[in-house]
């Protein structure tokens, strides 16, 4: 699934859409092994669960996984091994700034590749309350019953 850009994507977390209230995107490139980025030009990743965090004044991203790639054998890697995201250095405190607020995480959104590197889009975002979550799918519920009847009258 390529577009005009050159750019496939390879995972995408739908859940964060749903959860959390997007605010600011940012592209990441990410430091993956060998067998990693076969795993993820495979397709093989996961984004659910994961989440950025920083540590020692650099944003890693956790708690994703891409899958071992099988014809490594014994050699290959920790599925849900922490990797470093590589972003400019104001990028980064900028980030990090708004994390320490209140209500504030960074999620990411899609991982894809880009002119043969792998690129994640993360997003600072704050969390929904349960109460938006239920309004949000009402919304979208209500919008899906109008389009189903524009459908019927223009039979």
């Amino acid at each position: 699934m390529r577009d005009a850009e050159g750019i496939k994507v390879v995972a995408t977390n739908r859940k964060a859409s749903h959860d959390y209230r997007i605010e600011d995107r940012y592209e990441a490139g990410i430091a993956l092994t060998g067998t990693e980025i076969k795993s993820v030009r495979a397709g093989r990743v996961v984004l659910r669960e994961g989440y950025v965090q920083p540590r020692r004044g650099e944003l890693w991203l956790v708690n994703v996984h891409i899958a071992a790639y099988d014809p490594a054998g014994r050699q290959g890697h920790d599925p849900l091994r922490p990797r470093r995201l590589l972003l400019h250095r104001k990028e980064i405190n900028r980030l990090m700034g708004r994390m320490q607020e209140q209500g504030y995480t960074v999620v990411p959104l899609r991982m894809y590749l880009k002119r043969g590197r792998a690129k994640v889009e993360i997003a600072l975002a704050r969390g929904k309350r349960q109460y938006d979550k239920r309004e949000a799918i009402a919304r979208r519920d209500a919008e899906r019953e109008v389009r189903r009847e524009w459908k019927e009258r223009l039979r």
